[in-house]
């Protein structure tokens, strides 16, 4: 018989319900007996002991809340009888020793990538069409019709079809109901593209640019400089306004700033100076068609695994994302790592409740410092309006078993693994270093992907436990599942299920090296992932205001 329930580390008062429990069911652990209270779902937990109201709950072996009223042993944890708390934390000298995972398997390993000339490596090769201002999104949308249906990017002709079905039968004064099915399968790549070594051509569709403050459209700017710069990135085409705040020039300073030696094609269009929109757009087709001409001729080629720059994310999370899927991934960082790779983990109101875990892993003192200076001073900005870190689980995830901030934060900073921190990184900042970087972004899953992107990401790992269809423009977004319950209702965007770590089948360790695998395959364009395959091209750019 499986596990019913789990201890995830020694210090815990909790276990975590592995399958569902009903009440007055008596569970042996550890040679203990728990008396249930109530029906418990899996995922959910419940108290090892009985408790009055303000002590201390463990959980991860931290402080992840404090109960608000007595409970007995094997009550369900809940938001009405328990709140979040997690530990003060400072910077204090800290030798942190990490024993690296064998990487013998993949020693030797590389992958197929596009080079660049800045010494970077691409897993993907795109053309990026970036407006300044979002007065110029619609001219996108007419050039993105465009430019995909004619050169084989379109995602739709399956909607089409299923969209023209239910015509013809409401025409024919036929039941819609019993003519409505069509296959509706995951797309796959077309065989028809003209251009078989571009992998996509990508639009920055955008809010921003002007209306907000100077300091909003500065921030845009170095946000799509560093796609610009993105090594996944062949060439940019730039359409402007002209009279917005960001102006066109800026962008290309913030380009040269991001890397004096950027070298790529850019053709930047403004539209107060054309004859005509119809002009512009022309224009604007004609060159990138040059453009994408020449891009076409860089192919993929061998790269060692220090070229790789891994994003790691979770959104939908569950309770068992803490267990399964985020360890998984942890241990496929830390292999990244031990072979030289980068690793970026970020999402700051997600890491509440273990800032001092992490600080006592950062080598410099200076990036030590600057990681508390930037949770303080984000927390306090939330504060400031009524909010606050603490009001980052969504509904869905407190069903589903995270009911306060630091048990979401605990699970979450798993994703980073166990090896030493190397840099921290404000929004925009680019990862230069060998190893873990912290980078500073919101929780939310696109502005928290988008934000990895603009710090050198090249494939994000994104772990969910609810589903979500998340995906980034110009970086490979991998979808890891916590639970294989969900890997089979949501497998058009499931690529990788951890569930077998939940049913005691598979190792964390052995998952990790299966999801480093997979992303080796991925990198180097062997495997298309679902987010990829269903264009799923999110991209939100965060103002720095309260985003949780």
């Amino acid at each position: 018989m499986s596990q019913l329930v789990l201890k995830v580390n020694p210090l815990d008062n909790v276990l975590v319900a592995l399958q569902p429990l009903k009440k007055a069911q008596a569970v042996i652990f550890d040679n203990k007996n728990y008396l249930i209270q109530s029906d418990i779902s899996p995922k959910h937990k419940f108290y090892m002991h009985d408790m009055q109201e303000g002590e201390e709950v463990i959980m991860y072996g931290v402080l992840v809340g404090k109960v608000t009223t007595a409970v007995k042993s094997g009550t369900l944890m809940t938001t009405q009888n328990l709140h979040h708390a997690a530990e003060p934390y400072v910077f204090k000298p800290y030798n942190y020793s990490w024993n690296a995972p064998d990487t013998s398997a993949f020693a030797g390993r590389t992958f197929l990538g596009y080079h660049r000339t800045d010494g970077c490596v691409g897993t993907a090769n795109y053309w990026l069409f970036i407006p300044t201002v979002f007065c110029e999104n619609r001219n996108l949308d007419v050039i993105k019709e465009a430019l995909h249906n004619e050169l084989g990017y379109a995602d739709t002709p399956k909607y089409k079809a299923f969209t023209k079905t239910l015509v013809q039968a409401y025409n024919e004064g036929v039941s819609i109901d019993a003519n409505a099915s069509i296959n509706l399968s995951t797309n796959v790549k077309s065989n028809n593209r003209v251009f078989p070594n571009i992998d996509g051509i990508k639009f920055l569709n955008h809010q921003g640019g002007c209306g907000g403050t100077r300091q909003d459209a500065a921030i845009l700017s170095k946000l799509l400089a560093a796609y610009a710069n993105h090594p996944n990135v062949a060439g940019i085409t730039v359409l402007s306004l002209g009279c917005q705040n960001l102006q066109s020039q800026d962008l290309q300073v913030d380009i040269k700033l991001r890397n004096p030696n950027f070298n790529k094609p850019l053709y930047v269009f403004e539209q107060q100076e054309s004859i005509s929109e119809s002009d512009l757009i022309a224009k604007a087709i004609r060159q990138t068609f040059l453009g994408l001409i020449e891009a076409n001729k860089i192919t993929r080629e061998p790269a060692g695994m220090d070229k790789l720059t891994l994003g790691v994310k979770c959104g939908g999370s569950d309770g068992f994302s803490g267990i399964s899927a985020n360890p998984a991934v942890g241990y496929c960082a830390d292999l990244l790592v031990a072979l030289g790779g980068k690793v970026l983990l970020a999402e700051f109101p997600e890491l509440c409740g273990v800032e001092q875990e992490l600080i006592n892993r950062t080598i410099l003192p200076e990036a030590a410092n600057k990681f508390i200076h930037l949770m303080k001073s984000y927390n306090n900005a939330a504060l400031n309006v009524g909010s606050g870190f603490h009001m980052n689980p969504s509904p869905g995830n407190i069903k589903d078993g995270l009911i306060t901030d630091a048990i979401k934060s605990a699970g979450a900073a798993k994703k980073g693994g166990n090896s030493p921190v190397v840099d921290v990184l404000d929004y925009t900042e680019l990862a230069t270093k060998p190893g873990l970087s912290l980078v500073c972004t919101p929780g939310n899953d696109v502005e928290a992907t988008t934000g990895k992107a603009a710090s050198g990401a090249t494939l994000i790992l994104f772990t969910t436990g609810l589903g979500t269809p998340t995906g980034n423009p110009i970086c490979p977004t991998i979808k890891v599942s916590s639970n294989t319950a969900l890997a089979k209702r949501m497998s058009d965007i499931i690529d990788i299920d951890t569930g077998p770590i939940i049913d005691g089948e598979k190792t964390i360790d052995q998952m990790g090296a299966e999801i480093l695998e997979y992303c080796i395959q991925a990198a180097s364009g062997l495997i298309t992932p679902k987010a990829v395959l269903l264009n799923q091209d999110d991209f939100i750019p965060w103002k720095r205001g309260v985003s949780l």
